[in-house]
């Protein structure tokens, strides 16, 4: 194990060594009050996950950073798994970009993980000076000791989808990944596959158009992304452009744990539909839909049909399972790929959502369900918001799942999620035959926050997980 050995860097030698490392027992995630009743700034909170701890499922901690309204978003490490064949590199440093000021907060989790502290903090000045880039997202470290956080747009709010750099040890901003001019028009998340000189990355919209809230004009307009980019790892420009059948909204992108695997998927939010990427005979890349959930005919909701809303994705370390959120359905799936061509459903449970019994929402049609499901109640509380952040234990038997999907959509999609707060649930998961059963034992509950009910977002394992290490 990675931990024992004497001459190597962080995280594991492969994916399926690390489905061999330690159980999780506390977990990272920012907690958002931009867009809530609560004047007060993001914080990352530190949850204990150890069941034979007295603080199991307790907030043990909370860093607050020194601004308002950043949106903290996702998370990432100053070095991961790509960098295991360097014993100077370790994982300390856990990285926090804010989707709206575009800040960094690099996080000292080395010192005391129990109790993080702030350790640097880039300012967007510094951003938009040197790659006129912000509204950050994915965070990856790379081999060569730098760490690349994706953009959504330009300092300005316009749509960008460009890399910044920055060094792994300083924390300085080093300019863009990308050659000058070589930017995508729209940006959100991507992942990066050496072996075949490759990185794709995909698109939201600009930072101006889902900034304050999502309408459905713009994507009658064309303003949300349907595209996948191609970029030559090596030379740091796009060589292809996928243009997604039928793949509104593609949002998080995973290639296959195994390094020398050739094909991905992401999932596509608004179409709520995956789409399997894959390197072709030719030698160029091209995608298919394997996976789609149908809209429902509804009555009482905004549209007339509503869409599952996939909001994220993830691999198990093995490959065998895919996971996905639906946060407007309310449902989480488990997918054997197997063969990846032909996903097949093997697990889907119900956790709140927008159709539930009893709420303002009635099913018309449903290709899928006989009835309305029943509102989730966890612990005596009743959670609110619908499955969104999803993170699996190395050992593939735990997943764990946030509510909250980004703080304006939850605010007109999900009101209650602002009044109450968001939740942490754990699913135990059957990795042998498929499955997910509830714990219903495990809750943890942003609403009874201190400073007032709060979001709380993308989780991440001191050690490292399956959507942040990429193996070389």
């Amino acid at each position: 194990m990675a931990t024992k050995c004497g001459k190597c860097g962080p995280g594991y030698p492969s994916p399926l060594e690390a489905m061999k490392g330690p159980r999780e027992e506390i977990v990272y995630l920012p907690c958002i009050y931009r867009n809530t009743n609560t004047e007060a700034p993001d914080y990352l909170a530190t949850v204990d996950v150890d069941p034979k701890s007295p603080q199991y499922c307790q907030v043990i901690h909370r860093l607050p950073m020194p601004h308002l309204k950043d949106e903290l978003h996702h998370s990432g490490w100053n070095t991961c798994s790509s960098c295991f064949g360097d014993s100077t590199k370790s994982r300390t440093k856990l990285l926090l970009p804010s989707l709206i000021s575009s800040r960094i907060y690099v996080v000292d989790v080395g010192t005391e993980p129990r109790a993080p502290r702030l350790h640097k903090v880039v300012e967007p000045k510094d951003i938009h000076a040197k790659c006129d880039l912000g509204y950050l997202h994915t965070t990856h470290c790379l081999a060569s000791g730098d760490v690349m956080i994706s953009s959504l747009g330009d300092p300005k709010g316009n749509g960008k989808g460009g890399f910044v750099l920055l060094d792994g040890e300083t924390f300085e901003v080093k300019g863009t990944w990308e050659r000058p001019g070589g930017a995508a028009p729209m940006g959100y998340d991507f992942w990066y596959q050496p072996r075949h000189n490759v990185m794709v990355s995909t698109e939201w919209a600009a930072p101006n158009v889902l900034r304050d809230g999502f309408n459905p004009a713009d994507v009658e307009a064309g303003l949300y992304g349907n595209h996948l980019h191609v970029w030559d790892w090596q030379r740091h420009e796009m060589v292809q452009t996928l243009t997604l059948q039928d793949g509104l909204i593609p949002l998080e992108v995973r290639f296959l744990h195994n390094p020398a695997a050739d094909q991905g998927f992401v999932g596509c939010a608004l179409s709520s539909n995956i789409q399997r990427f894959y390197k072709n005979e030719g030698g160029t890349w091209s995608v298919e839909k394997v996976i789609q959930v149908p809209p429902k005919k509804v009555k009482g909701w905004m549209l007339p049909e509503m869409p599952g809303l996939i909001t994220d994705i993830l691999l198990s370390l093995d490959d065998r399972f895919l996971y996905f959120s639906n946060w407007l359905h309310g449902d989480l799936r488990q997918y054997d790929i197997s063969d990846p061509q032909r996903p097949r459903l093997t697990g889907q449970l119900f956790l709140g959502g927008s159709i539930v019994k009893g709420g303002p929402v009635q099913v018309l049609e449903d290709q899928e369900l006989k009835s309305q499901p029943e509102p989730l109640v966890v612990k005596g509380k009743q959670v609110a918001g619908g499955p969104q952040m999803i993170q699996l234990s190395l050992d593939g038997k735990r997943l764990y799942v946030t509510t909250s999907l980004y703080s304006a959509w939850d605010k007109q999609f999900y009101p209650d999620l602002i009044r109450e707060g968001s939740v942490m649930l754990q699913i135990d998961v059957d990795t042998v035959k498929g499955g997910l059963k509830l714990n219903p034992n495990f809750l943890v509950d942003f609403g009874k926050e201190p400073l007032g009910p709060a979001l709380a977002h993308e989780l991440r394992y001191p050690g490292g997980d399956c959507s942040s290490d990429i193996w070389l």
